[in-house]
């Protein structure tokens, strides 16, 4: 079995002396280091813009015209309240 390394790599970092402030109290609040708060907002971060890439990724392979069509089709239950749609949010 292949040993997994962890490794690191050290980064001089310039905050703002507001913002350093507002981290170490953050971090503190959740007993942790200003360094592990850091390291877990930039993997959010690179998370959410990889989630958004993807899901417009998704959004070019989407087929508007058989979303519509399913969407308008007859029969089933009528829209629950909070299914509606707002037609300016979706591509036609």
């Amino acid at each position: 079995m292949k040993e997994i390394k962890n490794t690191t790599a050290n980064y001089t970092l310039r905050l703002p002396c507001s913002l350093k402030t507002e981290v170490e109290r953050l971090a503190a609040q959740d007993g942790i280091s200003v360094n592990q708060f850091i390291t877990t907002a930039v993997a959010e971060k690179i998370s959410a813009i990889k989630t958004s890439d993807f899901f417009l990724e998704r959004k070019k392979k989407a087929d508007f015209t058989v979303f519509h069509r399913i969407l308008n089709r007859s029969g089933g239950e009528p829209p629950q309240p909070g299914d509606e749609y707002n037609s300016c949010d979706v591509e036609t």
